[in-house]
């Protein structure tokens, strides 16, 4: 059993930068794929980003490559997702989700997932 907690969301200026944290309870936390993903009102949730279990494998959706970066620390069972030159169509709720083995690119693959943090970016 996972709990996932986000934390690090707000309101921030387009061309601006957020920094998003997962904190992971469980000594297992090193043997789960992460992921993180966003869902904006009236649309169905979408990944975002991706990370294996040693952050040796990574994956960006297309609209996010090049400004935002997912990285692990397994010693402190927290993943994060850092986003700069936010866009107003970044707004979103992002969630972390994991599940064991290898990473995968649909919601409904994860297992465990957070609150989500609300993230609002102005134009």
């Amino acid at each position: 059993q996972v709990q996932l907690v986000e934390s690090g969301g707000g309101l921030v200026q387009a061309g601006g930068s957020l920094r998003l944290s997962c904190a992971a309870s469980g000594r297992t936390f090193s043997t789960y794929a992460m992921g993180w993903f966003r869902q904006a009102p009236g649309k169905e949730r979408e990944i975002v980003a991706t990370i294996n279990w040693s952050g040796s494998n990574t994956f960006y959706t297309d609209s996010v490559k090049g400004r935002f970066t997912i990285s692990r620390d397994n010693a402190e069972n927290t993943v994060y997702l850092q986003m700069n030159s936010l866009k107003p169509e970044d707004t979103a709720v992002y969630y972390c989700a994991a599940r064991r083995g290898i990473v995968k690119s649909t919601a409904n693959e994860y297992d465990y997932w957070g609150q989500g943090t609300q993230v609002t970016v102005s134009s």
